[in-house]
């Protein structure tokens, strides 16, 4: 059974409204719970590629890729839940996991189950909220992995967008 239903939150899904890379977001997140996510990944078997900048290297340990310089370039994780879908995971900081899915991607039904699918694995693991906010409009989640009902749940009316 779908956590949500494409006919209630299109809009959300919408590259005018959202901006085509909603700001997905684990906050109040620590060093383990980077690990967390790495750790997953593997045991999922997705497919994942990291890099620091063009240079594409083995996975680290998260505690390695977060205590690099301050001037460093900031590495990315790329993540294919599903040969067609890809979100990307971007290391700013230890206390919150950030990553960007492309709503191009992420159209119909199908490809919403695995945007939850996807959402849902990760706050199951950390027993944390994992948020969708519109491009560039951080702290307004539309969306999300509600960790009390354990499913993915609307955040904001799909009227009002």
């Amino acid at each position: 059974m779908s956590d949500l239903l494409w006919d209630d939150v299109k809009c959300f899904f919408d590259l005018d409204l959202m901006g085509a890379l909603p700001d997905m977001r684990v906050p109040n997140a620590s060093v383990e719970d980077w690990q967390a996510v790495l750790d997953l990944v593997a045991e999922k078997g997705w497919k994942g590629q990291y890099s620091e900048g063009e240079t594409v290297l083995p996975v680290p340990r998260a505690e390695a890729v977060l205590s690099r310089p301050a001037d460093a370039e900031c590495p990315d994780l790329r993540v294919w839940p599903t040969d067609d879908v890809l979100a990307i995971f971007s290391f700013h900081a230890d206390d919150e996991i950030d990553f960007d899915v492309d709503l191009r991607e992420l159209q119909g039904q199908d490809r919403l189950d695995v945007l939850c699918g996807f959402l849902r694995e990760i706050g199951r693991r950390l027993g944390k909220p994992v948020l969708m906010d519109p491009e560039g409009e951080y702290g307004h989640p539309v969306l999300g992995f509600d960790v009390e009902a354990d499913r993915v749940v609307l955040l904001a009316d799909p009227q009002l967008r």
